[in-house]
């Protein structure tokens, strides 16, 4: 990775940490909520998030390999499509279940409050297509496991995973083996259990 690249990077990882909000113990005792939503109240702000996204792909991925940007309900919807977008390339829903139309496939997952189940269309995306997973938050890894059990079902290839913050101490990186992870936040520290 270049200089400027790392420069570019490391600004928008100071301008993300400025912004976003804490809120203890919500949604429950103990644990100390992040919020991300401040950044789409500042178009700066955004707009810094989405080219320094779109930076680092291509700084990757330099050859245009990306066919799909695949983002998790829910909050891999707000900026997931401006980053596609951004890159010339298709978005890509994956939902919580009885949402979407369609012939579908299915996956369930265990999370650091509770279970879910996701789909995603089985035409949504080609066989044998690039793919990068991005979410708001790397846990449990319990959403973006799920979110891979559909990708590899419907025969994508996931080139990487991407997360605006990653709670290391809860280590949801250990389950994705399938590609590398790009967190532009980290926390190491517990201190009150983190939430995305």
């Amino acid at each position: 990775m270049e200089m400027e690249e790392v420069s570019v990077v490391e600004e928008c990882r100071r301008e993300l940490r400025s912004a976003l909000h804490q809120y203890p113990n919500f949604p429950t005792q103990g644990v100390l909520f992040e919020d991300f939503m401040t950044i789409f109240q500042n178009p700066s702000l955004f707009k810094t998030l989405i080219n320094t996204l779109k930076s680092h792909l291509n700084e990757e991925f330099p050859n245009g390999e990306i066919d799909y940007i695949v983002g998790i309900e829910s909050r891999g919807f707000l900026f997931g499509p401006t980053l596609a977008l951004a890159m010339d390339v298709g978005f890509v829903p994956i939902r919580k279940a009885g949402k979407l139309p369609g012939e579908l496939v299915r996956a369930d997952c265990e999370k650091e409050y509770g279970s879910a189940t996701y789909e995603l269309q089985k035409e949504a995306i080609p066989k044998g297509s690039n793919v990068v997973l991005i979410d708001d938050v790397l846990a449990t890894g319990g959403s973006a496991t799920a979110a891979t059990q559909l990708l590899m079902s419907v025969g994508s290839n996931i080139l990487e995973y991407c997360f605006l913050m990653e709670l290391d101490f809860l280590k949801g990186k250990l389950k994705l083996n399938d590609a590398p992870v790009f967190s532009l936040l980290h926390t190491q520290e517990e201190g009150l259990k983190r939430s995305p």
